[in-house]
């Protein structure tokens, strides 16, 4: 009787454990807080003059920092918001700087072998305010990012997350006050960052 009673104990105290590991990697109905910092590998651009090329912005890689807000809907899917910014150089054409608003949603595996650990995917849509250097203006376009990402949490609250995304969007006019358009801006990207991620609740 005693040993069953231990089995029984012992049972009782892996599955609750196992239950309280998927509790702590679930983010259902809590709000969070993200940073990141990383790379990002832009598209080239062009300047055109009266439909001649005169130069091409070959790209730099170049630094991508920001954050937002993420809050789980269910166990599996969650709402992202985020901020973003990056610069970058070219050769010969202008430096270059964007602001990405980003709105999407992740769907996120859980139960996989690795405690703690939750890759996720996920998409959603971008508005990217473009500037640039050499007193040229670039146009606001609206695009869609595709995402892949994991999340490991060291503690229940504290997640430590990194990410790969990818952004489409049609070209933006490059302007020169007084001359008009003198190219395109290719504002696809490709970005990988590195950051962490704290739950309030």
């Amino acid at each position: 009787m005693s040993e069953k009673l231990i089995v029984f104990c012992m049972a009782a105290i892996v599955s609750l454990g196992a239950g309280s590991a998927m509790a702590d990697d679930s983010i259902n109905g809590r709000l969070g807080v993200s940073g990141r910092i990383g790379f990002i590998v832009p598209a080239d651009s062009e300047a055109v003059s009266t439909g001649v090329l005169i130069g091409r912005g070959h790209t730099d890689v170049g630094f991508v920092g920001g954050g937002g807000f993420i809050y789980g809907v269910t166990d599996r899917i969650a709402a992202e918001f985020d901020i973003t910014h990056s610069g970058f150089g070219t050769d010969g054409l202008a430096d270059f700087d964007t602001t990405d608003i980003s709105m999407g949603v992740q769907y996120r595996f859980l139960n996989i072998p690795v405690r703690h650990l939750v890759p996720y995917v996920g998409g959603g849509l971008d508005i990217l305010i473009n500037g640039a250097n050499n007193g040229l203006n670039v146009d606001t376009v609206v695009g869609v990012n595709a995402k892949a990402g994991v999340d490991y949490f060291v503690m229940r609250n504290f997640a430590l997350t990194s990410e790969l995304k990818g952004v489409l969007a049609p070209n933006a006019d490059i302007n020169r006050p007084g001359s008009g358009k003198i190219g395109d801006f290719d504002p696809d990207s490709f970005t990988m960052t590195f950051g962490v991620r704290y739950f309030f609740n």
